[in-house]
């Protein structure tokens, strides 16, 4: 019997930039707010390579030039370097100067982007619907120390995923292949054990089986935690603050909370990587400077400033109207849609009756809580639970938030009255900082006028999550945001509105347990090809709207500056930050 060989491969639409992340919490703003025209997402494309567009080099950047040092200025250090440690985005965009993965993305010139080959010749290949994937390394793949790069060290940066110090980064492989409670099935390659379900027939060829279909596992191997680690040069916990190099440089000091320093990796081949240019000879990154202080640098564009750029460090609120004003300053600015939805999270577990949640939805002032954190340049409003950004998106905007963002308390009122629920208390817990302050002040003129009674319960920005997460929490609307791990809509929605994740310390804050909604986002992760997948997820997306869980509310902008010293700086729509393999210094 002849065999049907799978490789997911489409050109799919979407609105905005695409999208790959962390699946984690966005920042929530604390400065002042101002408005700002705004640039509106534009349609760009996320497409699956072939083999040709795998093969180095990466695309030249027009008029790039070789050479000098290349200055990085944010307010953190990396919390990981240690590729199966990272789960944020900044250090996985640094990663991508020294680590290299089985898969990653080509940034194209109209900015969209292209899943390839990294390590591997293509994306994968897969004969029975994602349950067995068969990657092939390409020729002259090479550590920093000239030693090449072979199938084992695939199979044994997996492996240590489950080590027990691994605390920080994704898990989604080792729970495909080992369950959920992976770490009693397998305990890493340090006592010598090795994973069945990694098989490496010759130094050329990774064969990943897991226990259930996984149809985009393609996209889960490009994220860095999933990125390479030499066994003969894993120093274990150590080795998270100097990793060995596969990529285009490799670390020479890394002082914590200081400064990391950069140069070249003599045994990186650009013959190999489609991905990586490296025009500078150094990178020099300094931490320990906060927004305001580096957008007020950036303005100034002084001294080594004009060879520097910022991974995350944004325009600091105060300056938005400055920047967007100063026409000296629009060629060195980037603005764009982050990979983050931020929602006001309804408690179903005590907002029960659909009207008042309906309610709830109707009043929100959305027009009146963006300016205050920034107006335009702090988002776009949303009108559902997936980003633009995500495969799959499909505008729908059932309760008019487009049409009167700023709320319509009367719309409000009815229904609350209908649900003889006019006096519901909502209970709102804050960050108690300034710009929150306001914001809450303005939820609770909206949701007076509606006809609730609103208790607001500041907390401290240090310990907000730990408190909302908590099933208990004694609240009944918060706000939150989330960012998917890459372009499907399963990292959009499965780890925020699955009924199965509700628990202490979970991302299900809005303790939705429906069955329709699990037994569909289970579907919707079977379905092999892209396209029909992202219409199962934007169907998902719909039913969660139609049942009015929670409120969307911003997709969440991005608006940054660098030094008029260096070129080929760009918007990386994958992490929502400043975007490092194009930068040369002019």
């Amino acid at each position: 019997m002849s065999s049907h060989k799978t490789r997911l491969a489409a050109a799919i639409l979407v609105a905005g930039a695409l999208t790959v992340t962390t699946a984690c919490s966005s920042g929530h703003s604390n400065g002042d707010g101002a408005s700002a025209s705004k640039a509106p997402a534009k349609i760009s494309s996320i497409s699956i390579g072939t083999a040709e567009d795998s093969k180095g080099p990466a695309a030249a950047e027009p008029g790039a030039k070789t050479g000098g040092t290349v200055n990085m200025i944010d307010r953190d250090d990396f919390s990981h370097l240690d590729p199966a440690q990272i789960y944020l985005n900044y250090n996985s965009e640094v990663s991508l100067l020294f680590t290299r993965q089985l898969t990653g993305y080509k940034l194209q010139a109209d900015g969209s982007q292209k899943l390839v080959g990294d390590l591997a010749t293509d994306t994968g290949s897969t004969t029975d619907g994602g349950k067995t994937w068969k990657f092939t390394l390409k020729d002259g793949v090479k550590w920093q120390d000239g030693s090449p790069i072979t199938s084992a060290d695939v199979k044994y940066s997996i492996e240590r995923t489950y080590a027990s110090f691994i605390k920080s980064g994704p898990t989604y492989i080792q729970g495909w292949i080992s369950g959920s409670d992976y770490r009693t099935a397998y305990e890493g390659p340090y006592g010598g054990k090795q994973l069945d379900a990694v098989q490496t027939p010759d130094d050329k060829t990774v064969v990943i089986t897991f226990q259930d279909i996984h149809p985009d596992a393609n996209f889960t191997l490009a994220m860095t935690g999933y990125g390479i680690v030499p066994q003969a040069h894993d120093t274990k916990e150590e080795y998270d603050k100097k990793p060995f190099s596969s990529g285009p440089y490799q670390i020479t000091e890394h002082v914590t909370d200081r400064s990391l320093d950069l140069e070249r990796n003599p045994n990186w081949d650009p013959a190999t990587d489609p991905i990586r240019n490296a025009y500078p000879d150094k990178w020099h990154m300094s931490f320990g400077v906060q927004l305001q202080q580096s957008t007020e640098r950036f303005m100034a564009d002084n001294g080594d400033d004009k060879t520097a750029f910022t991974f995350h460090n944004t325009v600091h609120p105060n300056y938005t109207d400055k920047v967007k004003g100063d026409d000296k300053l629009k060629s060195r600015t980037l603005e764009g849609l982050t990979p983050y939805v931020d929602y006001y999270y309804i408690n179903n577990d005590r907002i029960k009756d659909k009207k008042v949640r309906e309610a709830l939805i109707k009043a929100f002032p959305h027009k009146q809580t963006r300016q205050l954190q920034g107006g335009t340049s702090y988002g776009d409003y949303a009108t559902s639970y997936m980003s633009p950004t995500t495969l799959g998106y499909e505008s729908y905007d059932p309760y008019g938030i487009l049409q009167k963002p700023e709320g319509d308390p009367e719309a409000a009122k009815k229904l609350l009255t209908e649900a003889n629920a006019v006096g519901t208390t909502i209970v709102y817990p804050y960050n108690n900082t300034p710009i929150q302050q306001k914001v809450t002040e303005a939820i609770r003129d909206a949701l007076e006028k509606a006809g609730f009674k609103f208790v607001p319960k500041p907390l401290d920005a240090k310990t907000y999550y730990d408190t909302i997460a908590l099933v208990d929490n004694g609240a009944d609307l918060y706000w939150g945001g989330w960012g998917a791990d890459w372009p499907t809509g399963y990292t959009s929605l499965q780890p925020v509105w699955d009924g199965r994740g509700i628990a202490d310390g979970g991302q299900n804050l809005a303790h939705v347990n429906d069955p329709a909604i699990n037994s569909a986002i289970d579907a919707a992760a079977k379905i092999a090809d892209p396209v029909a997948q992202g219409k199962a997820w934007a169907a998902i997306d719909k039913q969660l709207q139609d049942n009015a869980y929670s409120i969307p509310d911003v997709y969440q902008r991005s608006l940054s500056l660098y030094g008029s010293g260096l070129g080929g700086v760009k918007f990386d729509s994958l992490m929502g930050l400043q975007y490092p393999l194009n930068i040369y210094v002019k």
